[in-house]
């Protein structure tokens, strides 16, 4: 694949990711509105959607070849649509299964996706920042983590009653099988011993990392370690702690608010890994963030006015809102996404990096005139000031070598 082909399929992707995760606040929205229950892990999935993707954007734009952007790019993705199903499968208890069918489903769906995150940031693990393994002895590590994930992900997804005890329903595709048990114990097993493994080859990479690269992982060791030591200690004292307890039920509340922080501080530190050294443009990630940052505003308002307006119309026509006003709306974000994009990004560049659109401008201004131009004196004027104008040099001059194999007559 090109690298011209990369950058287009990250920016996609990106736009996919953005509008999922419009679509998924927008319901969150409705239900809060209606004092409708909302999806248990909404702040999980709407915060880590944005970050994942963010980083992930800038990453494999600037190194279309480096694993760890679109390891970023499908997380986010896996975030956004764990975010729209849940809301969604929230939205079916609130209208009934008459207007919106599956709710079950969504639910296991975002379930699903929940664990496929965890076995995506297990490789984020594994592969930072070189995008390879620290050398082939640990490809048993990667085998122990897909291994477990192939026993663990399917035993859970039929595990039958409820996903966990705030679940919405019960798992529509349960089977009372006894050994799905037995299975479910050997994944996690296997889950739990191939992340350790994951965690201790940054700690073996930052022990022999020399200069700016140890610089660079000092930040994702600090999240990683940390993050998840403390949700290890923190999950195993709530589970030996009684219910009901008042240090039980603050222990629950600590857990809970770091199973927001810690997946989030992976991809973060990575960013600071990327600002703080070097590894690429800071203009860049300043000029995206402020782009896709007004984008997201501008079309989650348009969204949402699309919503109101088109809801109206239904209920002026039928008496009763319908879900086409959503599908419509999404389909109107989706064609105005690139045109918005476009004119933001040419704002953007004029009023905040005029110096470069200038100089742009300039360029493709002399590129249109050296088509038609053949007067030599003329291009050697054209040439000299637009190198004046682009690069403002305190000096500069043209010298042009003399070709001996042209015959003067």
């Amino acid at each position: 694949m090109s690298a011209h082909v990369a950058i287009r399929l990250a920016l996609i992707l990106a736009s996919l990711i953005l509008v999922l995760w419009l679509a998924g606040v927008l319901w969150l929205i409705h239900q809060v509105a209606v004092g409708a229950t909302s999806y248990l892990y909404w702040r999980e999935a709407a915060l880590n959607t944005l970050v994942y993707s963010a980083v992930g954007v800038v990453v494999a734009t600037r190194r279309p070849a480096h694993p760890i952007g679109w390891l970023l790019l499908v997380a986010g993705l896996a975030c956004a649509l764990q975010l729209l199903s849940g809301e969604y499968a929230a939205t079916t208890l609130v209208l009934g299964p008459g207007h919106l069918p599956y709710g079950p489903t969504a639910e296991w769906l975002s379930y699903m996706l929940q664990s496929a995150i965890v076995f995506i940031l297990f490789f984020l693990l594994l592969v930072f920042p070189t995008g390879r393994l620290l050398s082939s002895r640990w490809r048993i590590v990667a085998w122990v983590g897909v291994c477990g994930f192939s026993v663990g992900l399917p035993s859970s997804a039929l595990v039958p009653g409820p996903f966990e005890k705030d679940s919405l329903f019960d798992n529509p595709f349960g089977l009372d099988a006894a050994i799905l048990g037995p299975l479910n114990a050997v994944g996690l097993t296997l889950i739990l011993a191939a992340i350790l493994g994951a965690v201790l080859s940054l700690v073996v990479r930052l022990v022999r990392s020399r200069g700016e690269e140890r610089q660079q992982i000092k930040w994702f060791v600090a999240a990683a370690v940390l993050g998840f030591f403390a949700l290890f200690v923190v999950t195993f004292v709530s589970n030996i702690l009684p219910e009901g307890n008042g240090i039980g039920a603050l222990v629950g509340f600590l857990g809970n608010l770091l199973w927001i922080i810690v997946p989030a501080s992976l991809p973060i530190a990575v960013g600071i890994a990327i600002l703080r050294y070097r590894l690429y443009d800071i203009d860049l990630l300043i000029n995206r963030t402020l782009v896709y940052g007004t984008l997201t505003i501008l079309l989650a308002g348009v969204y949402a006015g699309t919503i109101v307006l088109l809801q109206e119309v239904f209920r002026a026509l039928t008496g009763q809102q319908s879900g086409l006003a959503i599908v419509a709306s999404t389909l109107v974000i989706a064609v105005l996404f690139n045109t918005f994009r476009r004119h933001i990004q040419a704002f953007i560049d004029r009023r905040f990096y005029r110096r470069k659109y200038d100089a742009r401008k300039t360029l493709e201004s002399f590129s249109t005139k050296l088509r038609n131009e053949t007067d030599v004196e003329a291009l050697n004027n054209d040439l000299i000031s637009v190198v004046r104008e682009t690069m403002q040099p305190a000096h500069v001059s043209l010298w042009l070598s003399p070709d001996r194999n042209v015959k003067h007559e």
